[in-house]
């Protein structure tokens, strides 16, 4: 018997890194996410095989459920060790799954290529979760850290506001439906971008005015979440890519690669890789195409 969990990727509009520290973050979840399929084996062991959006394997091995329950890594920079600490947090929370068990078979499906920084790991952890019935913030904060906004998105078919109260998220459910929807296109940059770099670089540089960013933060979000034209939500993207690139001590990405776009030009998440968000009144394909940048998709195409 087979049973198969299912987690949605994600998007960080507004709010990306301080929402770490108490910042309403709006998030999108995406169309395109990562299943989990198990199934009962034998020999105390998990065999695992991972798949890309391709069908193709990227990851396969087989873990003993001694390795999860001792966290046993032999070499830790590696795709399984990672696996095998995520496994062991997991186990920490509910040993049932392991010990009541004879073994798995299990395989994971992504809908997106995993280069995307769609959420590889967060819909990974939320599928885990999931089958081990247990709550996957503590698991993401017990593994991999993070502010959780992905596994919010990763559970919920809506756009949403998030931040952290006292450590705990805060999730809203909100409506998101403008009419200028079909001006809106994300932007694949080619490259994945190191979340944690990317988490520790903002650690290095917030500075002493975090409240009042946090402040700036919310309302640019209540804007954009707020703006009835195509304009009003530019301004706001405009505003947001301004007040990170003064918090970060970086060129935003439209002045290091797309000064002359005649529209707005937004980081998603880790600044520097991923996807961008563009508004453009004009379909900007032909542009990106001409800067070597191929993969373009509308809001359509890619928001839940």
């Amino acid at each position: 018997m087979k049973t198969t969990f299912y987690s949605n990727g994600k998007l960080l509009i507004t709010g990306e890194y301080l929402v770490l520290d108490g910042a309403k973050a709006f998030a999108l979840p995406t169309k395109t996410g990562q299943n989990l399929v198990v199934e009962n084996s034998s020999n105390k062991e998990i065999k695992w095989k991972s798949f890309d959006y391709d069908n193709e394997v990227w990851f396969e091995d087989t873990v003993q459920f001694s390795e999860i329950v001792n966290n046993i890594q032999t070499d830790p920079n590696t795709v399984k060790a990672t696996l095998i600490n995520i496994l062991h947090e997991a186990y920490l929370l509910n040993p049932d799954f392991i010990n009541n068990a004879e073994g798995y078979n299990v395989s994971t499906h992504l809908t997106f290529p995993k280069n995307w920084g769609l959420g590889t790991s967060s819909t990974l952890i939320n599928n885990i979760a999931q089958w081990t019935q247990i709550d996957a913030f503590t698991l993401l904060k017990n593994s991999f850290g993070g502010s959780g906004y992905d596994i919010a998105c990763a559970q919920n078919n809506t756009p949403i506001t998030y931040r952290l109260e006292e450590k705990q998220p805060v999730i809203e459910v909100v409506t998101f439906d403008p009419d200028f929807k079909d001006s809106i296109y994300f932007v694949y940059l080619n490259k994945k971008q190191n979340s944690k770099n990317a988490i520790k670089a903002y650690y290095d540089n917030k500075n002493e005015k975090l409240s009042e960013s946090i402040i700036a933060n919310n309302k640019i979000t209540d804007a954009l979440l707020n703006a009835k034209t195509d304009s009003e939500f530019a301004i706001a993207i405009k505003n947001h890519e301004t007040q990170l690139s003064n918090i970060l001590k970086m060129k935003t990405i439209k002045e290091i690669s797309f000064s002359d776009f005649d529209g707005e030009v937004k980081s998603l998440g880790a600044w520097g890789g991923d996807f961008v968000m563009v508004i453009s009144k004009e379909n900007p394909k032909e542009y990106f195409e001409s800067k070597g940048y191929k993969t373009i998709l509308s809001y359509k195409e890619m928001i839940l």
